[in-house]
């Protein structure tokens, strides 16, 4: 009998071990898929959470637009190869390209540009006090050294008396092409006027009877060059290269390294502060932009840092 009854436990624990073990394995089963969905909700939350962050850093890191104006050459070129540079800097710079010396300051003005780099600081100046403009100037990037030409005078000892000196229109030049003038000997100002503001009235000898005119558009200079042959023609650096020439080799007269016309980056004043219009001058003073100048343009362009 005790034997019956120790068969009949040892039955039972044996049931109850194979029912403890079908309920560990049933639950098993259960908490399997479950721990699926929750490893792919994590999974689908992770991605969620990295897409918000990368589109969070893409807004946070999306370029500023500026647009400038800027003359055709060099002003643009010399923008054109900096323009990795500005992306780094988030800038995405729109160049918008002039071919005349009135619209960029109009557009400045008007607010359809940002900032414009065509003019040197007299010019600016100048168009300051004529116009009313409130523009401020951010910084000098480079000078380019006015050139006289001629296509039939070769030597600049022997200029033939009554030589006509055609120059532009913009009177913020004349002084810069009459003290090349006198530095070569030519004629004479008045001592006791800036020679920056000099004009053909300021002229105290002239000794070849040299004849002026004026009244020529910049953008024309060049066409003047080659139909009057005889005649000394100054050419803005800008125009002179458009037209192929290289005022290092193929000027008559050249205006000193030194200059005081360095063409600058000018803002309206209300933005004289604005960090990333104040990046532009930086970026086109790096020595990476002053060499590309230098070489790109053999000495016609001579880098400024003030």
């Amino acid at each position: 009998m005790k034997k019956f009854i120790t068969v009949l436990l040892i039955a039972f624990l044996a049931l109850a071990l194979a029912a403890c073990g079908t309920g560990d394995a049933e639950e098993a089963d259960q908490a399997e898929p479950q721990e699926e969905e929750n490893n792919e909700a994590q999974e689908e939350s992770d991605e969620a959470q990295e897409e918000q962050e990368e589109q969070e850093e893409a807004e946070g890191s999306e370029l500023r637009e500026i647009i400038i104006g800027s003359a055709n050459v060099p002003h643009s070129e010399i923008l054109e190869e900096a323009q990795p540079l500005f992306e780094e800097e988030g800038i995405e710079l729109q160049i918008e390209v002039y071919q005349d010396y009135v619209l960029p300051n109009e557009d400045l003005d008007n607010g359809t540009l940002d900032v414009n780099f065509f003019q040197h600081t007299p010019y600016l100046e100048d168009q300051i006090d004529e116009v009313g403009y409130d523009f401020v100037s951010l910084g000098g990037i480079h000078i380019e050294p006015m050139g006289i030409y001629s296509q039939n005078i070769t030597d600049p000892d022997n200029v033939p008396e009554g030589t006509e000196v055609i120059m532009s229109r913009s009177v913020a030049d004349h002084g810069r092409i009459l003290t090349i003038l006198q530095e070569n000997g030519l004629i004479s100002i008045d001592e006791d006027v800036d020679p920056v503001a000099a004009t053909v009235d300021d002229i105290v000898e002239n000794p070849l009877n040299l004849e002026f005119d004026s009244s020529i558009d910049a953008g024309l200079l060049p066409e003047f060059y080659e139909r009057e042959a005889d005649a000394l023609v100054a050419i803005n650096t800008n125009y002179a290269i458009e037209a192929e020439l290289t005022p290092t080799e193929d000027a008559l007269f050249l205006e000193a390294s030194d200059s005081p016309y360095a063409n600058v980056i000018a803002v309206r004043a209300e933005d004289k502060d604005d960090e990333d219009l104040q990046k532009i001058v930086e970026i086109l003073r790096t020595e990476e932009i002053q060499t590309f100048m230098e070489e790109e343009y053999e000495g016609s362009i001579v880098p400024a840092n003030e």
